[in-house]
């Protein structure tokens, strides 16, 4: 067996900045922005010429914060509770031979500003600072399979979570203007309930945070409501 060498051709800039709380599945948050910043070696147009013509893309990547950790041939998928396992190549979990995941994005422009060029994405499910290793036009007469079964994971995950946000919270998401869907990005990002799944099956108040965009957010959870108490910057 031959082993081969892959350059990233580029890095993406994501508001989520830790594991925790990224969505198990690219565009279940479509107010998931992100960038995607070439390498030097290929910060050129001609790399993306036609592109634009697409409205969503094939992003291929490196796992790269668990690719030291090596592999598993068998892992306990989310979506069965973390009780259940499953083999690695029945699952989309991050612990794989060669590290490599894929993602579906949304495609909303193409920027070129101060010398660098980058792709503008929605709907990313990519941790700050994610090596892209490959790019491929999303086909919808191909890459779409509308018949196809899904296994353990055949409907799109639903938590019934409510979420709301405290005074100090909405004092802060009306103050700040980067962002204009900050608390729809928030709440969506919520409402795929990020915690472990032992965590779930406790009762009482649980307080959380996490690291979006440049802001820390704080909030708990009783029973299947969140409640943001507050956001702050790093």
């Amino acid at each position: 067996m031959s082993d081969y060498q892959i350059s990233a051709i580029g890095h993406i800039q994501s508001p989520y900045k830790q594991k925790f709380a990224i969505p198990r599945q690219p565009r279940l948050v479509p107010e998931a922005k992100a960038k995607l910043i070439f390498a030097p070696d290929f910060n050129r147009e001609e790399f993306i010429r036609g592109l634009d013509e697409f409205s969503h893309i094939w992003l291929l990547f490196r796992f790269h914060e668990t690719a030291d950790k090596g592999y598993s041939a068998m892992v306990r998928p989310p979506r069965l509770g973390g009780n259940e396992r499953k083999g690695v190549f029945a699952t989309r979990a991050t612990f794989r031979p060669n590290a490599i995941g894929m993602s579906a994005v949304k495609l909303e422009g193409i920027e070129y500003k101060n010398g660098q060029l980058a792709l503008l994405l929605a709907g990313i499910d990519l941790l700050d600072g994610t090596p892209i290793i490959d790019i491929k036009p999303y086909l919808p007469y191909s890459d779409s399979l509308p018949d196809a079964s899904a296994g353990f994971a055949d409907t799109r995950p639903e938590t019934h979570m409510s979420v709301e946000f405290s005074q100090q919270a909405i004092a802060f998401i009306n103050k700040q203007s980067h962002y204009p869907d900050l608390q729809a990005f928030i709440s969506n990002v919520l409402k795929q309930d990020p915690r472990p799944a032992y965590k779930k099956q406790k009762q009482g108040i649980q307080s959380y945070g996490m690291n979006l965009y440049e802001y820390n957010i704080t909030w708990q959870v009783t029973d299947s409501h969140h409640l943001v108490t507050q956001i702050e910057n790093c």
